[in-house]
């Protein structure tokens, strides 16, 4: 029997769901590895989850679950965009069981932020407004927004997009140092979309010998799918 690949966790961001890893996922799939791409709760075809009671932890809780219900070791685990808060928190808990971790235009916490932390005032003042107002998600981005290059894949995004949970936000991550362990760390930058904190993020790993760092030119923020093959074959990378 010929030995199977690698496992691959693949976590998506903010508004999406699993399905916006489908194309890397079949890339992956079809080169040999395994490959898992969980909705988080209330998102995606998990959104009837959606209430005031899903946090940080519920959604670190999902990856982390995922490893232990499905038996995966020896882990690839990437995160984009928001996925970096949760692939952080996952980390603490599967640290063992990942080979390497890779943040695809992603946040890059510290201990003890909260995603609220690193939003602009204009962001900040609007999740204040819902939460007074009672609400329990913001609404998801646009696949324009996104800078997304196709017309057509923007309006399968739009078509898919669902409202943020906001308590996701609102909860500090706890750190310890997990995520600088991960023997294999990689960070991936699209600069075509506009986002400091992710410069900021991108110049931190790449002034770290412990990191390898990828700049991905003609797409937007979402190289799954502007990019499928080019960020497959980075993550495949990893495997070496």
């Amino acid at each position: 029997m010929p030995q199977r690949g690698r496992d691959f966790v693949l976590v998506h961001g903010a508004g999406h769901g699993g399905w916006a890893w489908s194309r890397v996922r079949d890339i992956l799939t079809a080169a040999g590895h395994r490959v898992f791409t969980p909705t988080l709760t209330g998102l995606g075809d998990r959104c009837h989850l959606l209430s005031k009671e899903v946090v940080l932890d519920t959604h670190i809780m999902d990856v982390a679950n995922l490893f232990e219900w499905e038996d995966i070791s020896d882990a690839i685990l990437v995160g984009h965009s928001y996925g970096g808060w949760v692939i952080s928190g996952a980390a603490e808990r599967v640290e063992s069981r990942l080979a390497a971790i890779a943040f695809v235009d992603a946040f890059l916490p510290r201990d003890g932020q909260r995603g609220y932390d690193l939003t602009t005032p204009v962001q900040q003042a609007a999740i204040d407004e819902a939460v007074a107002s009672g609400d329990v998600a913001r609404p998801g981005p646009t696949g324009a927004g996104l800078k997304i290059q196709s017309p057509a894949d923007i309006a399968w995004v739009n078509a898919r997009i669902t409202p943020q949970p906001l308590g996701v936000s609102l909860q500090p991550v706890k750190l310890t140092g997990a995520r600088e362990r991960v023997k294999r760390k990689l960070y991936v930058r699209t600069p075509e979309f506009p986002q400091p904190v992710f410069d900021q993020a991108y110049e931190s790993c790449k002034a770290d010998p412990g990191w390898q760092t990828l700049v991905m030119h003609g797409c937007g923020h979402d190289p799954m799918i502007d990019k499928p093959m080019e960020l497959s074959e980075a993550l495949i990378g990893l495997t070496g």
